[in-house]
């Protein structure tokens, strides 16, 4: 029963994008392999709790952007898209991706020297280990307000 709630909590935060991407997004997550499809889902609710919790994010849009489950901040417009997938190239990977253009990712080194990265654009994870959650949910955040923050560097 747990899961039920997280995911109507999930719901309550969610705006889906016109034309009936919410079908596109369950589709996707269906295609992924169990144990890469659990840990990713599990990486969705902590993107939703922690855009819940962070003050100034506001609804979250999940949309499919590269084929990819996307979450954006379209009603404030605070933060950066956060992306997460599957890693084609290392069975049981999967990764969190963030705006290659920004230094969130230089950021989290800074912080998180502990997690793996793929160059300046994403954590890289493994489905068979446990989801580094009190890291994630600082980054996400960090993303999720990347363009509020950088506002408010400039207004002062």
């Amino acid at each position: 029963m747990k899961k039920a709630t997280a995911q109507k909590a999930a719901k309550r935060v969610t705006k889906k994008s016109a034309g009936g991407q919410g079908n596109g997004i369950d589709a996707v997550f269906a295609a992924y392999p169990p144990p890469v499809k659990s840990k990713l889902l599990a990486l969705r609710r902590l993107i939703f709790d922690t855009a819940k919790a962070t003050k100034g994010v506001g609804a979250l849009e999940e949309a499919l952007k590269w084929g990819q489950p996307s979450y954006l901040t379209t009603e404030s417009k605070s933060g950066s898209t956060v992306r997460i997938d599957q890693l084609k190239s290392e069975p049981g990977g999967y990764a969190v991706y963030f705006h290659c253009q920004t230094d969130l990712v230089e950021t989290f080194r800074e912080l998180y020297p502990e997690l793996r990265y793929g160059g300046n654009r994403s954590i890289l994870l493994d489905a068979g280990e446990k989801l580094p959650e009190g890291a994630l949910r600082h980054c996400i955040a960090l993303a999720l307000t990347y363009h509020a923050r950088k506002k408010a560097a400039r207004s002062e």
